[in-house]
């Protein structure tokens, strides 16, 4: 799998599983909405450890632009929020930074 392919769904993931604990401890959903969230933050974990890169940490510093755009778009998309011009920027800024940390080559 690619970097292009495991970062959104490893977004997708993380916030479909936080969202069922907000769901549950803040709006007043079932206890059971953490069950599914637990799968999917699991789920999470394990396709960020499929990112081929020689430290953990950067595989998480990249993916976190990555998150932050997939994070608006949620707010948007599923909670009926347009976001604002300083979210879209501030998204934009940090995909580009994860560009840089992944696109660049790295000293031997």
């Amino acid at each position: 799998m690619t970097v292009a392919l495991i970062y959104p769904m490893a977004a997708l993931a993380e916030i479909a599983g936080c969202f069922a604990v907000w769901a549950w401890w803040r709006s007043g959903a079932s206890v059971l909405w953490l069950i599914p969230g637990m799968v999917a933050l699991a789920g999470f974990a394990w396709l960020l450890a499929q990112v081929e890169t020689s430290a953990a940490g950067r595989a998480y510093a990249a993916y976190g632009g990555v998150y932050i755009i997939a994070s608006v778009l949620w707010m948007w998309l599923v909670e009926g929020e347009r976001p604002a011009f300083s979210d879209v920027l501030g998204a934009a800024l940090c995909l580009a930074g994860a560009v840089v940390i992944l696109g660049f080559a790295r000293p031997a």
